[in-house]
């Protein structure tokens, strides 16, 4: 694994909070100052694994990874779905541990904070505690808009909800144009990240680009008509809470 500096890596979590509210040079600045070296791992890699003790919070740089749980059986449940930008654990902050692991879905790049540069900030910066809060109630509501996918819509809006909802998220770290984004992931990580079959992923994505709502392909979505698509989904982007006011 080598390290090799952070340099600008830490644009796009700017960009996010930048989203939402306001972030002055000095709270910058300061974000900028307390991450270590970048460091870059393979794919189908265990970045965080669930009840180890934690000192420090990762930010994903580059690539995707995923929260999971395994079962006995060995079958996946991805919970959420990491972009660049996003942090990985930072509710390890209190928590210290994990109840599920985080894995690279492929190659990436991250850097990592100390818990108690967290701490410092905590106690010395309360708007940016804030947004860092908001960072954490943002995954949660993420989550329940997943937990409301896989327990009541239906396989096709399922696939087109996500579609929708990685459009809008790599868009807002500037990984997005207005109908297409990479998305290097196999059928098999968007069926767990569904509670889908590969073979019922398959069909929903051939459902879509029959259509001419969606294609992916290569690694790539091409989104031929949003409006379509985001009536397929039923996707409303409240719960990614994209206004932009004081926290």
């Amino acid at each position: 694994m080598a390290d090799t500096p952070c340099g600008t890596g830490v644009d796009r979590l700017v960009m996010k909070l930048r989203a939402r509210d306001l972030v002055s040079d000095e709270e910058e600045a300061l974000l900028r100052s307390v991450f270590d070296e970048s460091r870059s791992t393979a794919a189908c890699k265990t970045l965080v694994r669930a009840g180890v003790t934690l000192s420090h919070c990762t930010l994903l740089i580059d690539g995707m990874v995923c929260r999971y749980r395994d079962l006995a059986d060995g079958q996946r449940q991805i919970m959420e779905l990491h972009v660049p930008g996003d942090f990985l654990d930072l509710h390890s902050f209190l928590l210290k541990r994990l109840e599920h692991n985080v894995g690279t879905l492929t190659p990436v790049t991250y850097v990592q904070v100390p818990h108690d540069s967290i701490r410092a900030i905590t106690e010395q910066n309360p708007h940016l505690t804030r947004l860092l809060w908001f960072s954490t109630l943002l995954d949660a509501a993420i989550h329940r808009e997943k937990i409301l996918s896989v327990g009541r819509r239906t396989a096709l809006s399922r696939i087109a909800h996500l579609l929708c909802e990685l459009h809008v998220r790599l868009g807002l770290v500037g990984l997005a144009n207005d109908n297409c984004y990479k998305l290097p992931l196999t059928q098999t990580d968007l069926a767990d990240a569904t509670g889908l079959t590969s073979v019922h992923v398959n069909r929903m994505l051939k459902r879509l680009r029959d259509a001419g709502i969606a294609t992916y392909r290569g690694g790539e979505v091409v989104i031929h008509d949003w409006g379509q698509l985001q009536k397929v989904a039923e996707f409303d982007p409240a719960y990614l809470f994209l206004d932009r006011r004081p926290r």
